[in-house]
């Protein structure tokens, strides 16, 4: 339902786009829907709650981990969990997601591309919550989140449609707004997402240092759309920095905001880059273009 549903409805939508093209109302909702959620996972699920890059007001807490939930990519306590332990076991044995799962000849990568894109989902290698996110299992307020995910799936749904309605006044124009800010959003947040797990361990640069086994990218053309989160290279390096574009002219809307809410008094202990620790965990310049076949 999760994975599958969003991506038909893209047919769909087409369909009934067919010589009518898409309205504005229904672009507008998909963007603030897609920026709302998006940053819910960015912000929410992961810098504060996976790596705890900065702390937050109780309030905001719970608002960034409803606006994630509200994205389809699973409830906070199980999708922290699964990234904790890819960062544990990043492209080794363990990691529930890597490209590398099947070896790094051509053949092997396409299959582990399509694996750690998607194939993952569908893999029956569940994370432990109380091994990898014990401390989301004894707080109450993020489990009543994580109970109440089918529900603010509903309602990720509803709010388009029931926007929509009211704005065009018709149920063609709810249903409309309902495929592309609802469903054909959820699908390219999804794939955005799932994107940083494929390409950004196969295609792109590695100007910092991780573990050895460790083959985070950072991949530009991604970032936008990720709120930042393809400087993927960048946070392997540095997985407790609120910053994941580290050099200058990176784009990470996810750490602009995290700026703001410090500046609002709702965030603290903002874990921001060290210029000393970036610079003793630069790589070479010949080191940092990455093809898989360099490993």
């Amino acid at each position: 339902m999760i994975v599958v549903v969003p991506f038909v409805a893209l047919g769909v939508a087409l369909v009934l786009a067919w010589g009518r093209g898409v309205t504005f109302t229904d672009v507008l909702l998909a963007a603030v829907l897609y920026v709302v959620t998006g940053l819910g996972v960015t912000v929410g699920f992961h810098r504060l709650l996976t790596h705890a890059s900065f702390t937050a007001r109780p309030w905001l807490r719970v608002v960034l981990a409803v606006a994630g939930s509200m994205a389809f990519q699973g409830n906070v306590v199980d999708w922290v969990a699964v990234h904790r332990r890819h960062h544990a076991f990043t492209d080794r044995p363990g990691d529930p997601h890597s490209p590398y799962r099947y070896g790094s000849g051509v053949r092997a990568q396409v299959r582990g591309l399509a694996h750690a894109h998607l194939g993952w989902l569908f893999a029956g290698d569940p994370s432990p919550a109380e091994r990898y996110a014990p401390d989301l299992r004894a707080d109450p307020v993020m489990r009543r989140v994580a109970g109440a995910f089918p529900g603010l799936c509903v309602l990720s749904l509803a709010l388009p449609f029931l926007a929509g309605w009211a704005i065009t006044g018709t149920l063609y124009g709810g249903l409309t707004a309902f495929l592309w800010a609802g469903l054909i959003r959820i699908a390219l947040l999804q794939h955005v997402t799932w994107s940083v797990n494929s390409l950004c361990h196969l295609i792109g640069a590695r100007p910092f240092k991780t573990r050895r086994h460790d083959r985070s990218t950072n991949l530009w053309p991604l970032a936008l759309l990720s709120f930042g989160e393809s400087w993927h290279n960048g946070h392997h390096s540095e997985p407790s920095c609120a910053r994941h574009g580290l050099d200058p002219g990176q784009l990470d809307p996810s750490a602009a905001l995290i700026s703001l809410f410090q500046k609002l008094g709702w965030a603290a202990n903002v874990h921001w880059p060290d210029p000393a620790r970036l610079q003793h965990r630069r790589t070479s310049p010949r080191r940092q273009a990455h093809t898989p076949a360099q490993d």
